[in-house]
């Protein structure tokens, strides 16, 4: 394999080379927040099944850490993000001036994302570009996820993923230890 090239079971998810606009970056690598519904993040990854991919974008309220918006889905499309958006506004009933923090691709930078962030008073901020560090706070959330979610044996079909995703007796998301229903708020 070359230095660089992704083995088979990584996958490319932020498409940044597009004509979209690009939000600046609000947070600042500062994942802290004194109080709720200050600073949201998100991010979409994949979970590697026996039938393909699934992605997961979530929506992280940088204060409890907890998700607070979330969507599943077979493929990447800018309506994912749209949904897990969507189900944090009304998880927190439909609160103004949160910073909603992402990286640069596609779905973060879609008219009907950004609509949706207008219409309800947010501020986007995305972060520099090729930067994983500056969206630490969510990127720490889905390792951790990932490395107990794929750990089963023998690898999981999609249905058996969307269980275990939810379904994971201790599961430890930055620093707090629970279950996959006390973090997910359900």
């Amino acid at each position: 394999m070359n230095p660089g090239s992704l083995s088979s079971n990584q996958k490319v998810t932020t498409d940044s080379k597009h004509s979209l606009s690009i939000a600046p970056d609000l947070l600042k690598r500062d994942c802290s927040a004194t109080k709720p519904d200050q600073k949201w993040a998100g991010d979409i990854p994949y979970l590697h099944t026996t039938e393909g991919w699934l992605y997961l974008p979530v929506t992280i309220d940088l204060f409890s850490r907890k998700i607070i918006g979330w969507s599943m889905d077979i493929t990447m499309k800018s309506s994912l993000a749209c949904n897990a958006l969507n189900m944090a506004l009304w998880c927190r009933k439909f609160p103004k001036g949160a910073i909603v923090h992402s990286d640069r691709g596609n779905q973060y930078g879609s008219d009907a994302f950004r609509n949706i962030l207008c219409e309800n008073g947010l501020q986007q901020s995305m972060s520099r570009k090729g930067d994983c560090w500056d969206n630490a706070c969510v990127e720490s959330f889905f390792h951790s996820l990932k490395v107990e979610a794929e750990l089963y044996e023998p690898m999981m079909n999609r249905d058996q993923m969307r269980e275990a995703v939810f379904n994971t007796s201790k599961l430890i998301i930055t620093g707090h230890v629970g279950t996959a229903a006390q973090f997910f708020g359900i």
